[in-house]
């Protein structure tokens, strides 16, 4: 696969932090990589052009629902702190903070993504949006206490994420910084 992460994208990063956390520090210590420095299992669930939703599912053999942790609306954005839980043990695999601009967004796909029982890549795969996922970055990361306490860890352990933007019908509408689970 060939994929180019930009290495422009730390603005974006601490963007989507701010959006719930004072300093990105409160989330955690992001060091940027390349896919190459990242354990298999975390590349292969990160290093891709694809919805995270179709991955993780993948992955895991079996659906994912997402909770809501927060949100933050705007008068243009809708931006979410989620994680995913696997259906079959509800063991949260993800972690992630997404942030829409709804102008892009029919508003049949508005209202189901603010209903906040579907995860994201599900809405916009079942309303047939045309999706292109854009990787920006992968990110190895040292958790925060409120990260070691979502992912439900006893002790701070090393885990990977990316930030991604998606482009819906050709316009750039969703930021995502999405972490999934050091426990594999």
């Amino acid at each position: 696969m060939t994929l180019t992460p930009s290495r422009q994208a730390t603005p974006e990063l601490k963007a989507l932090a701010h959006l719930f956390y004072p300093s990105l520090s409160d989330l955690g210590e992001f060091k940027e990589v390349a896919e190459s420095e990242m354990p298999e299992v975390p590349r292969k669930l990160l290093w891709h052009d694809a919805h995270m939703t179709v991955t993780v599912e993948s992955h895991h053999g079996c659906s994912v629902d997402v909770r809501v942790l927060n949100t933050n609306i705007t008068a243009s954005h809708y931006a979410r702190r989620i994680i995913l839980t696997r259906q079959s043990d509800n063991r949260v695999v993800q972690f992630g903070i997404v942030r829409l601009n709804m102008a892009h967004l029919a508003d049949d796909v508005r209202r189901e993504i603010e209903g906040a029982d579907i995860p994201l890549g599900r809405v916009l795969i079942e309303h047939n949006v045309l999706r292109d996922v854009r990787l920006l970055s992968l990110w190895r990361i040292e958790p925060g206490s409120d990260l070691v306490k979502v992912f439900g860890l006893d002790k701070p352990e090393t885990c990977y994420g990316r930030t991604a933007l998606i482009y819906c019908d050709g316009l750039p509408a969703v930021e995502l910084l999405e972490v999934v689970t050091p426990l594999e």
